[in-house]
C-alpha cells in the first residue's frame, strides 16, 4: 500500500471502486492485457506484489513498470469470492459506451462483429471475447439480459475486453452491414467470402437464432458438421467463422 494508507484504506477504496462499477480484472493475465490495451487501471492489489513484479518481468515486460508501479499489498480474500492463482487483482475503468458504439457504426470497417444473440454462458461469452480480440474483429455485441462486460465474462475473455469493442445492444441498435446468421439450414459457410463489414451473428447452442434476428438476415450460414452431431460449442462456431473470414494481416 502506498505510504500513509491502512489496510482499512485500502480495502475502503475498493469497495467503493466496486460500488462505482468498476470492472474486475481477476488474475495477472487479464491485468497484462488490460493495461496492453489501454485500460484505466485504478487499483491493483496482491497477495503478494514482488511475486507479481517478478510475472510481469517474465511474461508481459511492455508493462512491467505499469505493474510495478500499481500493486499494492493487501489481503484479498476477504475482497473477492475466490482469489486467483496468480493473487493479483485490480480494478479498471469500462469503456465509455458511446464512444464504443460509434466505433462498431463507423464504415468501412477493416473487420466484422460478432453479435451474440440471447447467450446464456458467461464463460462462452468470455471465450468469444478472446477470439475476437486475437482475430482483430470490430468487436463483440450481445443481445438479451446477459450483461457482456460480468465479471466472470471478464475473468473467461483474460482481460481482453479492452482489445476490442464490447457492448450490449438491441435489435434496433445492431451495428450496420450485411447480417450473415448461422444456422443449419443455411448456405455451407466454405462457398462464401465473408467481407470486412459483415455482422456474423450466432444463437445460442439450445435455442439457435431467434426468429427476429434470422428474418432480419441477408444471409444464412451453415458451419459443415458430420451428421447427428447436435452442435458445437458457442465459441468454436465464431472460431471456425472467422478463421474462414480471415483474420489479422501479417504483421511481422
Amino acid at each position: 500500500m502506498s505510504k500513509g494508507q491502512s489496510a482499512d484504506d485500502v480495502e475502503r477504496q475498493w469497495r467503493d471502486g466496486v460500488g462505482q462499477g468498476l470492472v474486475l480484472l481477476d488474475g495477472f493475465h487479464a491485468l497484462k492485457h488490460a493495461l496492453r490495451f489501454g485500460a484505466e487501471v485504478r487499483t491493483v492489489l496482491a497477495e503478494d506484489p514482488d511475486a507479481v513484479r517478478a510475472l510481469a518481468a517474465e511474461l508481459a515486460p511492455d508493462v512491467e513498470a505499469e505493474v510495478a508501479r500499481l500493486t499494492r499489498a493487501a489481503p484479498l480474500k476477504g475482497l473477492l469470492a475466490r482469489v486467483h492463482p496468480t493473487g493479483v487483482a485490480a480494478l479498471a475503468v469500462r469503456p465509455d459506451r458511446a464512444a464504443g458504439l460509434a466505433a462498431l457504426g463507423r464504415l468501412p470497417r477493416p473487420a466484422p462483429v460478432v453479435v451474440l444473440d440471447n447467450p446464456r454462458n458467461l464463460g462462452n461469452v468470455g471465450a468469444v471475447v478472446r477470439l475476437a480480440a486475437g482475430f482483430g474483429a470490430t468487436g463483440v455485441v450481445t443481445r438479451g439480459d446477459l450483461d457482456p462486460w460480468h465479471p466472470n465474462v471478464v475473468r473467461a475473455g483474460a482481460g481482453l475486453h479492452y482489445a476490442t469493442t464490447v457492448e450490449r445492444i438491441t435489435l434496433d441498435t445492431l451495428p450496420p452491414g450485411p447480417l450473415y446468421a448461422l444456422d443449419p439450414e443455411g448456405e455451407d459457410i466454405r462457398a462464401l467470402t465473408l467481407p470486412d463489414d459483415a455482422l456474423l451473428a450466432f444463437g445460442s447452442e439450445r435455442h439457435g437464432i431467434s426468429p427476429e434476428l434470422r428474418e432480419r438476415a441477408d444471409h444464412l450460414v451453415a458451419l459443415p458438421m458430420r451428421p447427428q452431431v447436435s452442435s458445437y460449442n458457442l465459441a468454436t462456431s465464431v472460431a471456425m467463422a472467422l478463421f474462414h473470414w480471415g483474420g489479422p494481416g501479417d504483421t511481422a
